[in-house]
């Protein structure tokens, strides 16, 4: 008898406590809006149930958990903390992204940098509530709409807010189809709206080959904390540019990024325990989240809008919407917002240059402020 009260003692119904089971309602709603609504499943699920298996309380004694060393979780949340995993998604991000439109329309890379002013300020407001300027800057991160950028660089800069953070920024990106249509409407007018762009120009395999090594020449030059992650980025793209790698790019966006991102989504969302996760703090992360995605989708409508004053070829304001860097979900929004009021302006494309612009700018933003801060 003994033997089975020590049992049922240790089982997770009794050591279950309030506020885990509301992480495991959070983890539970996060698989539903994966499944259900389309919101980025491939992100969503892993870290979703990986927020259930956080928070199923244990015996100390089983040193089965995340934070447990020697568990199987530790060893793989190694990645995360030591920020190993960000720069392989970037390699895979490289070697399925297409830089043509950037390419055939260079000034669209200004609004790709727009959208980094949300990046900025809402480190300012961080700093407001009370965050150091470590923390401040890694929240800032979400304003790009990139997760593993935001992982990167809380792992250097915040460590203990890698949680918070991530989900703060996966969640939002899952949101982009949410929360970009009423601001871009908001900002533009229906003639704004219908304007249509200039066919882009025809763009050469060498000027496609030449992009990723000069680009990651330029860029690290200027700021040297962002090689491990444009360092990545431009080597995927190179490797499927070269079209003499193509079984190595065809690996780098396919099983490799599918890999990694199924252990930092897991792993990430079990790193969220009750305890770290439901505080003030992190509910201020979320907060200053949601105000930073915001600020950089206006911010780079607002700046579209801005060229379009001094511009003899008018650029459709909706495409500054995609300056963040959640590629290519971004673009797909101007595209769907562009098509209710004019079904056959097709603006995916052009859309596209500012999406892959924010990518390398959110990389270039990150490593300003490791270089600044750490």
């Amino acid at each position: 008898m003994d033997m089975i009260y020590g049992f049922l003692q240790s089982t997770g119904f009794s050591l279950l406590t309030f506020d885990r089971l509301i992480m495991i309602v959070i983890g539970l709603v996060l698989i539903y809006l994966a499944i259900k609504k389309g919101f980025e499943p491939l992100l969503l699920i892993p870290i979703g149930l990986g927020i259930i298996v956080g928070n199923i309380p244990y015996s100390k004694e089983l040193g089965i958990g995340i934070s447990d060393e020697g568990s199987v979780l530790n060893y793989i949340y190694f990645g995360v903390k030591k920020g190993i995993f960000p720069p392989i998604i970037f390699l895979g991000i490289g070697a399925m992204t297409d830089f043509t439109a950037l390419l055939s329309n260079p000034k669209l890379f200004l609004l790709g940098a727009a959208a980094q002013i949300g990046i900025f300020i809402t480190l300012l407001g961080g700093l407001f509530l009370g965050f150091n300027p470590l923390e401040a800057s890694s929240i800032g991160i979400i304003g790009g709409a990139d997760g593993p950028t935001a992982i990167f660089l809380s792992s250097k800069l915040a460590p203990e807010l890698i949680g918070a953070i991530a989900i703060a920024a996966y969640s939002y990106m899952a949101l982009v189809p949410v929360i970009q249509p009423p601001i871009m409407k908001l900002l533009t007018t229906k003639k704004e709206r219908l304007i249509r762009m200039r066919p882009l120009r025809q763009v050469s395999k060498t000027e496609k080959i030449l992009f990723p090594i000069l680009g990651l020449i330029i860029c690290t030059l200027m700021v040297p904390a962002s090689l491990e992650l444009l360092g990545m980025l431009f080597f995927g793209n190179l490797l499927k540019e070269s079209g003499v790698t193509e079984r190595l790019a065809n690996t780098a966006r396919n099983a490799l990024i599918d890999t990694v991102t199924i252990m930092l989504g897991f792993t990430v969302g079990a790193s969220t325990d009750a305890g770290r996760f439901l505080t003030m703090r992190s509910l201020g992360i979320l907060l200053l989240g949601a105000i930073a995605f915001s600020i950089a989708t206006a911010s780079g409508v607002i700046f579209a809008k801005i060229m379009n004053l001094f511009s003899r070829n008018k650029v459709n304001p909706l495409i500054g919407a995609a300056g963040v860097s959640a590629v290519p979900l971004s673009a797909r929004v101007v595209q769907n917002v562009g098509a209710r009021e004019d079904p056959t302006n097709y603006l995916i494309m052009h859309a596209m240059g500012p999406n892959v612009a924010g990518v390398i700018g959110s990389a270039i933003a990150a490593g300003v402020l490791l270089s600044i801060f750490s």
